[in-house]
């Protein structure tokens, strides 16, 4: 199964509304990846609202796709954590601090354009 991700001008929506398994992860790893060199996107918004609990891989692979999108000029924001996925987050170690969040995608969007003005 593939999660859908959306071009609005410059930037890449996502909102994952469905369950999360190993494969599932890795293909949007992939695919956002591709679609972020293709479009020559500058912000990507993960809505994460739709997600209930992740695993440790799952954990582990939302880390790595901030930072390479990171590392391929696409400044990240994530909405929606649930606190489930942020307890299992922070249980992983994984290292969101310079990752900006909001609370649904609208401020999402609004934060993004926000950080990419500066």
């Amino acid at each position: 199964m593939r999660i859908p991700i959306l071009k609005l001008k410059q930037y890449l929506l996502i909102s994952i509304q469905v369950e999360l398994d190993d494969q599932t992860a890795l293909q949007f790893q992939e695919d956002l990846l591709n679609k972020i060199h293709e479009e020559e996107s500058i912000g990507v918004v993960i809505d994460l609202t739709s997600v209930d609990m992740i695993d440790s891989f799952i954990a582990k692979v939302l880390g790595d796709v901030v930072d390479m999108s990171n590392m391929m000029g696409a400044r990240v924001v994530l909405t929606g954590i649930q606190p489930s996925v942020a307890i299992t987050l922070i249980d992983m170690g994984i290292k969101l601090e310079e990752v900006p969040t909001a609370l649904d995608l609208e401020q999402g969007l609004a934060k993004l354009q926000m950080e990419l003005e500066v």
